[in-house]
């Protein structure tokens, strides 16, 4: 499940770009400014919001280590700026002063590209601000860049459409038609394909545009056999243009934005695993965080949204026991600080560090530890900690025994049977919905909220669903 755990209404008009460094989200805006929030509780940092751009800004990216912020404008500058302090490093003016509308650091943080309207793209040197190399397309605006994860190669996609790829010479590699009506953007996925072929490093790359379409791109590159792109798949389930696109941090999904909505989507099976739709406009950015369970999505209805992954959608984007495995038993100290955090339980993150429990020992803390080992004297406090550790072992139960996780019915965590809809929007097993509503003062088992009516609709569809997948796999 995705749950929406913030929203941020600062920006004056439409919100262009986010990004997210180990510790702070950025966000860019027609409104000509860059906000920074801290990731702890989303509260802006006091030198936020920086000014200086005096047109809209259209992206903002961090360096590698955070240290740095890159935003550019369509005043024809791309600047830099120190993220803890809110300084300017550096004004970086596009050589044709085109406003630019995309800028992107390099993996190493030696370089950083920046893309203008008349199709010119500089290569900066993020050290000495100094230019490094320029070059051009041949029609159309750059309006998206991405870096390869080893940096030997960028990608830059042109409103006329063309994928353009570049080596970290300027040397242009490869171009060609990718999107009939404009690419809008683009983005590599950080973990290799593996072909069983040696020394050669293949990569995802997904692109989206205004033809509605979501395409993934398998692409190689070696100094010694050169640069190959290869069209793999086109993502169903979009009717109107593609804004945004971006992977997980593994690699394991991808969400694109498009009207109102974003789409998750396993990358594996390409599957739509969440349609989140809380933006009222057209959804124009969307990233992931690094090192936690956040996805950030920016919209013309001048708001960012923040969502929080659980367990089960992570597991969903696994596809084998030992992938599932490493979620559980092989979390370090940091993935149980993070589930800390998403149980509402992050008083007790400095407890468990403390006590060094990494995933193996969660998942054996017993009431008797948390009390005379951790030394948690509140008792409802270790029920509620034992609770959601249950939780935790159940869902990674269900889950390793193959079972869908959409066809286990929330409350008993077992197959459904008789599923039906319960007014949260929620599907349960009939006869367990109707004990916990007659239980429970008619709450949802899934928000804790007051369910708005008591009737129960049954799931004709997941109820096929079940029983074609019972018919395959219980031969």
């Amino acid at each position: 499940m995705v749950k929406l755990i913030h929203t941020l209404a600062d920006h004056s008009d439409d919100v262009n770009c986010c990004a997210f460094s180990f510790s702070l989200l950025a966000t860019c805006s027609l409104d000509k400014t860059i906000r920074l929030y801290s990731l702890h509780d989303f509260t802006e940092l006091p030198h936020s919001p920086l000014k200086f751009h005096t047109y809209a800004v259209h992206c903002c990216c961090f360096s590698p280590s955070g240290h740095i912020l890159a935003s550019c404008s369509t005043d024809g500058t791309t600047v830099l700026w120190n993220t803890e302090n809110g300084q300017m490093l550096a004004v970086m003016e596009q050589p044709s002063g085109s406003p630019v509308r995309v800028c992107q650091f390099s993996p190493d943080s030696r370089c950083l590209t920046s893309g203008a309207a008349d199709g010119t793209v500089v290569l900066w040197n993020a050290q000495s601000y100094k230019l490094y190399r320029c070059g051009n397309v041949k029609d159309g605006s750059l309006v998206a860049c991405a870096f390869s994860p080893n940096g030997s190669f960028f990608v830059t996609g042109s409103s006329c459409g063309d994928l353009t790829v570049w080596d970290d010479k300027m040397r242009c590699l490869h171009s060609e038609k990718a999107h009939d009506l404009g690419i809008t953007c683009c983005d590599f996925s950080s973990q290799p394909v593996s072909d069983g072929e040696q020394g050669l490093q293949f990569f995802r790359l997904a692109s989206c545009g205004q033809d509605c379409q979501v395409k993934i791109w398998i692409v190689s590159f070696t100094h010694i056999l050169g640069f190959e792109l290869k069209y793999k798949s086109t993502l169903s389930g979009h009717c109107a243009p593609v804004l945004a696109c971006a992977f997980s941090h593994d690699g394991q999904m991808l969400v694109s934005g498009k009207f109102k909505a974003v789409f998750v989507v396993f990358q594996n099976t390409e599957n739509i695993l969440h349609t989140l739709t809380q933006h009222t406009r057209y959804v124009t950015t969307c990233a992931f965080a690094p090192n936690t369970l956040l996805l950030a999505t920016g919209s013309m209805d001048k708001t960012v949204n923040i969502w929080q992954f659980d367990l089960e959608t992570l597991c969903q984007a696994r596809s084998t026991e030992d992938q599932l495995k490493q979620f559980t038993e092989d979390w370090s100290e940091e993935d149980v600080s993070t589930w800390l955090c998403a149980q509402d339980l992050k008083d007790l993150v400095g407890i468990f560090k403390v006590n060094n429990i990494d995933g193996k020992e969660l998942l054996n803390l017993t009431k008797e530890s948390l009390a005379d080992d951790l030394k948690i004297d509140s008792l409802g406090l270790r029920s509620k900690v034992l609770r959601k550790i249950e939780e935790l072992r159940t869902k990674v139960k269900s889950l390793s025994s193959g079972i869908p996780d959409e066809f286990v019915c929330p409350i008993t965590r077992e197959l459904m049977k008789d599923p039906v809809i319960a007014s949260d929007g929620y599907s349960y097993e009939k006869e367990a919905i109707e004990n916990w509503i007659s239980k429970k003062k008619r709450t949802s088992p899934m928000t804790n909220l007051v369910l708005p009516s008591a009737v129960l609709t049954p799931n004709r569809t997941l109820k096929m669903a079940i029983n074609r997948w019972l018919e395959t796999h219980q031969k």
